[in-house]
């Protein structure tokens, strides 16, 4: 991040320039976007080139982890995110107190449970270890997952349910709680992991390969829904809109179903429901506080 140096500078020309910098600036190339992600990929340089075509220039920042884009959002350091679904980003405002708002859909993509040691479900072992990840909210749909496949029970009604919330005695399986990033390199250990998409392909994993995966059509799913994001104050920002528009470009969505191969579900939800969606996610983290 490059920071204004503001010495010897006006007052009032530093505040104009620090409020460019905030919300996006004209340039040669048109009016600058910064967005941040965990995974720029193919479908990223579509984007940015679609997004010039219609006068935006994109600046993009490939975070390292999932906690840096969401803060650097809230920090005015980027515009816009594009890495997060909607429980994600519930866990986060209800944690930081913050108001980072979803403004468009982009697609949902399945949670699955993979094996190197078994073919199917009915394969795996009374007893047998499953890998999940272990930050809270793909920690709670690993475990719902788990549930729909039958191989564990969950008490009570927490939607954020954690390994304590398990009723080991109705249960098949037992579950070790791992980083995101080690599910997929612990499958030569265990008896089957529960990995995210993006390690997937980092890891050579065949998507097809699944033992099971929750159903992205299903109303349960929606919590999961992955969303641009934008500070409060700017929901309404046409330049970012159209951001949301050039994202469901037909290149766009082409060079996303080459890079998730064929994984991720495209949807598209106003971002007045994803509003709605989000304020039911946090009313739900907070209640089980």
């Amino acid at each position: 991040m490059k920071f204004l140096r503001t010495l010897a500078i006006p007052v009032l020309i530093a505040t104009a320039a620090l409020t460019l910098t905030a919300c996006g600036s004209d340039d040669a190339s048109g009016t600058l976007v910064r967005i941040g992600t965990t995974d720029k990929d193919k479908a990223f340089e579509v984007f940015e080139q679609k997004a010039k075509e219609q006068g935006i220039t994109l600046k993009v920042t490939n975070f390292s982890d999932y906690k840096q884009p969401n803060t650097a959002l809230s920090q005015n350091q980027i515009d816009l995110n594009l890495f997060q679904h909607l429980q994600f980003l519930g866990q986060y405002n209800v944690a930081s107190s913050d108001t980072l708002t979803p403004i468009g859909s982009t697609y949902i993509v399945p949670l699955g449970l993979y094996s190197n040691r078994h073919k199917a479900l009915a394969d795996i072992p009374a007893g047998g270890e499953i890998a999940i990840p272990n930050d809270p909210t793909n920690q709670a749909r690993a475990l719902f997952v788990l549930q729909a496949a039958g191989l564990l029970k969950i008490t009570g009604t927490s939607a954020q349910p954690t390994p304590a919330d398990i009723d080991k005695g109705a249960s098949k399986v037992r579950v070790t709680p791992v980083d995101a990033a080690q599910t997929a390199l612990s499958l030569p250990s265990v008896d089957g992991s529960v990995i995210n998409n993006t390690f997937l392909e980092r890891s050579g994993v065949d998507p097809k390969s699944a033992l099971y995966k929750d159903d992205p059509k299903n109303p349960a799913a929606e919590p999961y829904i992955n969303v641009i994001v934008s500070r409060a104050a700017d929901k309404t920002n046409p330049t970012y809109l159209k951001l949301v528009e050039i994202w469901k470009d037909p290149a766009v969505a082409t060079a996303h179903a080459e890079t998730t191969k064929g994984t991720a579900v495209a949807v598209n939800r106003p971002g007045a429901e994803l509003e709605q969606i989000l304020n039911r996610v946090q009313q739900g983290i907070r209640t089980t506080k």
